[in-house]
């Protein structure tokens, strides 16, 4: 039999099977269905009659927005130097920036928690802003590293064409610089931003349970074996995903018309 090329992509395709599809379906099936295993919309009902899920669902979105923010407004200004062979003539600052990210992510997270409360900055005290420090410490390489590949391909002709045409580097920040790093920028607030919505090991350390994110709740749900609203709300999750990445598709296009890095 001969050899083709589609071949090769029998164990993507196996594993996008086993490892993606069944679990979704498995989702959906408890989303529907009630503990007897009969169809049902009791958990569609039992989570919008109940103000709590909405109000976790509320703060989750608001964590995940601040934490964009504040990771966009740290990364782009880090990624610009970084991105400059002025300041950075090798790669070598990038591996020092990214090296922590190798480490486990609870030890991670459990060394910030000693780092602030060692400091002063009490994680029962200030839940709040412990677990933005947290989800800003976490996520900004996220936002970091697409931003920096996006700035390397830039074309810096048209930056120094705006500045000889007599625009201001204000000017040229935002009417050259923003433009061309844009498919950077909606990669990396979509790393951030929905990971923070799902996350919860880094609210539950930070702020001692004090803060309870969307993740927190499908996770304590699966825990007590109550498969079935679980499933809805991850089920609810990948909804918000999908629409996530259905908003922010046409703007991932580089300017050559190719897919964003990510």
């Amino acid at each position: 039999m001969k050899f083709r090329r589609k071949y090769l992509s029998i164990p993507y395709v196996l594993f996008l099977v086993c490892f993606v599809v069944i679990p979704v379906l498995f989702i959906v099936y408890y989303a529907f269905t009630n503990k007897g295993g009969q169809l049902s919309i009791d958990n569609l009902i039992r989570f919008f009659s109940d103000k709590t899920n909405v109000d976790v669902l509320l703060i989750s979105f608001a964590y995940a927005i601040i934490n964009t923010f504040i990771c966009l407004l740290i990364g782009y200004p880090l990624a610009m130097v970084l991105a400059n062979r002025k300041y950075n003539k090798s790669s070598v600052l990038v591996m020092l920036f990214i090296m922590p990210m190798w480490i486990n992510f609870i030890i991670r997270t459990s060394a910030t928690r000693d780092v602030l409360n060692w400091i002063g900055i009490s994680t029962g005290a200030h839940s709040e802003l412990t677990t933005i420090i947290g989800l800003v410490y976490n996520y900004l390489p996220f936002v970091v590293l697409p931003l920096y590949t996006t700035m390397l391909k830039m074309d810096r002709s048209q930056i120094e064409a705006s500045l000889d045409l007599g625009a201001n580097p204000f000017h040229t920040f935002f009417k050259t610089i923003i433009p061309m790093t844009m498919p950077g920028i909606v990669s990396a607030a979509t790393m951030v931003f929905m990971p923070t919505l799902s996350s919860y090991v880094i609210s539950d350390i930070l702020s001692e349970y004090n803060v309870v994110l969307f993740g927190s709740y499908i996770d304590l749900y699966f825990n007590q074996a109550d498969w079935n609203f679980g499933s809805f709300m991850a089920l609810i999750m990948l909804l918000l995903i999908g629409l996530s990445v259905f908003i922010t598709r046409k703007f991932s296009k580089d300017d050559r018309g190719g897919r964003s890095i990510w």
